[in-house]
């Protein structure tokens, strides 16, 4: 799941600059589940706008509209539509979300609401946390599930560092050592001798060449 929070209402109403009509888009995929840009979230987020801009003395027509998802265009259609009545598209939407609708919008301004953080995982009740990083370089297989890229706090592909005790990170705040999660993980599954495997630096230029990565499914074109 992408994980994604509110930026600052002051944040926001700096990129609306003198906007007077504009429309919340939010969606219902991974940003619904987390908490920051679905329906209830756009509707809060209207009322905080107009709250805001008359104690400056401004008024603003809001339009809300919530959809499916952002990140496909076939979403996308009725609400560009309707996105012509204003001055700019203020999405709810994930990273991903915000550049798809500003490629569809031609020259009507598109602006994030959210800042995209991460993918991850619910934990509890209002808590997620990340697990992964779209590294495109995939070595769960060797680490027991666990990504050693997003859980250690330093990315180490071989690890522990020397700066873990008694299983926590010497980062602080109780951040559990990642390599320590990794070994627990492989001696819990019988997989221990794994842990002898030294994994080969990372080829991030391999990875990004050529631009942005592109996922082809040719069964399904």
């Amino acid at each position: 799941m992408i994980l994604a929070e509110l930026k600052p209402i002051e944040e926001i109403l700096s990129y609306l600059g003198g906007a007077e009509r504009v429309l919340l888009v939010g969606c219902h995929g991974c940003v619904t589940v987390c908490g920051a840009g679905g329906q209830k979230e756009v509707d809060l987020l209207a009322d905080t706008l107009e709250l805001a801009l008359k104690a400056r003395s401004q008024t603003i027509k809001i339009g809300k509209r919530t959809l499916e998802r952002q990140c496909d265009a076939e979403f996308l259609t009725e609400m560009l539509q309707e996105a012509k009545q204003f001055d700019v598209i203020l999405s709810l939407a994930c990273g991903a979300g915000v550049q798809l609708v500003a490629e569809k919008a031609g020259s009507l301004r598109v602006l994030p609401a959210l800042n995209t953080t991460s993918i991850g995982v619910a934990e509890q009740k209002g808590q997620w946390g990340e697990r992964c990083q779209a590294c495109g370089d995939c070595k769960l297989p060797l680490t027991g599930g666990i990504c050693p890229v997003t859980r250690c706090s330093k990315s180490l592909l071989n690890g522990p560092c020397g700066g873990s005790s008694q299983g926590l990170c010497e980062i602080g705040n109780g951040t559990p050592c990642g390599w320590q999660l990794i070994i627990d993980r492989l001696e819990a599954t019988g997989c221990l001798d794994q842990y002898e495997t030294i994994l080969e630096p990372a080829d991030w230029s391999s990875a990004r060449d050529g631009g942005p990565r592109k996922l082809i499914r040719e069964d399904l074109k």
